[in-house]
């Protein structure tokens, strides 16, 4: 077991990944006729219109409009989760899912292996005995350590969240399936998280995501009207959806994170409960400070990972010093990745800000081109703000020494974080 866990250890440093290197990046305006075009190309996605976007704060709002929309299914679900865990949100969601296979419809689930690790025997059982089709998103074989070097392939995990019903409306965002995703996002212990409830053609962008991972993990090919029909306007929302694959060898996310950034004039607001930016990153956001834009950014206060927090804390000196506002939310832990450039473009997603999600992790990203949108996250994010302590400069320099000293520790393993 010890030369196991020491094999393990080994081939997770082996599978360090970083982001391709950007050296420039040209000038483009949110809002100006090459806006469109440049996001589009560098994200590999397209813009589409017509899409209603509904703004969903916690799992209060989340989890009652994810359920009425399995329960309403005719023809399909599709669903890939990558943390899914115990209590009873687990077990009424798994029971929706399985009262829809019992009806007929087709449903398929994919889980991350990692993330579902914790869940229930019997909610798998159920979900098979009810005709389901459950799948593990690179599990990890019992002979699989006779050839250790495929294990590095663990290390690159699916952290996309999808629900489509009947290829008409779909969900996204950073839900997990667990009691700290239920509630309000104001009490401790019940995380504060934002999704969306999707609806016209950008589903279909949302849906081929879902295909992509089962492709990989079944090696089957899904198609016809049953996932794909002819999708109507439902809106008058611009609206793409961008995914990345680092094992597959795309960074799209890295590269819109970059692109926004550069884009914004007035304002930048971003919720995420992982912060550990680059150095790429770190340039362009002190670099819209300096042209005036006002960066502001809510990180949590409380945390699951004490790593990550120390990580994080540790890289605050030249983003404080160079004039970003950093707040830690304190009455939950913060878990939403948002992020709102000039009122108008948005975005809504799995991502967080760290190599782990641009350089190991499948992610999927909602963009939102829509002030109305755009205003509903800026009301969510003001209303944060007001559970939020601002970090300065001078707290940070003064945090306890034991603080400063485990910092230190996370230096070798901030490319896993």
């Amino acid at each position: 077991m010890k030369m196991i866990k020491i094999v393990l250890i080994t081939l997770l440093f082996l599978g360090c990944a970083g982001v391709t290197s950007i050296t420039h990046i040209d000038g483009v305006l949110v809002g100006e006729p090459s806006f469109f075009p440049t996001i589009a190309a560098h994200t590999d996605a397209p813009i589409l219109s017509g899409n209603k976007v509904e703004v969903l704060l916690n799992g209060e709002q989340t989890f009652p409009a994810m359920l009425k929309a399995i329960r309403g299914a005719r023809k399909s679900i599709t669903y890939a989760q990558y943390l899914y865990q115990d209590g009873a949100i687990a077990y009424e969601l798994a029971e929706a899912f399985a009262e829809r296979c019992r009806a007929g419809v087709t449903v398929k689930l994919l889980i991350d292996s990692h993330g579902g690790s914790k869940i229930p025997k019997d909610i798998p059982d159920l979900l098979v005995k009810s005709g389901c089709q459950l799948e593990w998103f690179r599990r990890i074989r019992l002979f699989q350590f006779i050839t250790p070097w495929e294990l590095l392939r663990y290390n690159y995990r699916n952290h996309r969240r999808i629900l489509v019903v009947d290829g008409l409306v779909g969900f996204t965002g950073g839900h997990g399936v667990s009691e700290a995703w239920t509630g309000d996002g104001r009490t401790d212990d019940h995380w504060r998280d934002t999704d969306v409830r999707i609806e016209g053609p950008i589903v279909q962008q949302l849906q081929a995501a879902f295909v992509e991972s089962w492709r990989e993990t079944t090696g089957r090919v899904l198609g016809g009207d049953v996932y794909f029909p002819v999708l109507k306007p439902r809106g008058k929302v611009y609206a793409q959806i961008v995914k990345s694959s680092p094992y597959g060898g795309t960074f799209e996310s890295y590269m819109l994170l970059l692109l926004s950034i550069a884009s914004a004039r007035k304002s930048i607001h971003i919720s995420n409960p992982y912060f550990l930016p680059d150095e790429r990153i770190q340039e362009a956001l002190l670099t819209a400070v300096k042209r005036g834009v006002s960066v502001v950014v809510i990180t949590p206060g409380k945390i699951d990972h004490k790593l990550v927090y120390w990580a994080s804390r540790q890289g605050f000196a030249p983003l404080l010093l160079g004039g970003i506002q950093i707040y830690e939310y304190q009455v939950a832990l913060m878990h939403a990745k948002t992020m709102v450039v000039d009122s108008v473009w948005a975005n809504v997603g799995t991502t967080n800000l760290d190599n782990r999600s641009f350089a190991l992790n499948e992610e999927i990203n909602l963009i939102v081109y829509d002030r109305g949108v755009a205003a509903e996250l800026e009301k969510a994010f003001a209303q944060d703000l007001r559970h939020s302590k601002k970090l300065t400069y001078e707290a940070w320099k003064s945090r306890p020494w034991r603080e400063k000293f485990l910092e230190l520790f996370t230096i070798p393993f901030k490319e896993q974080l």
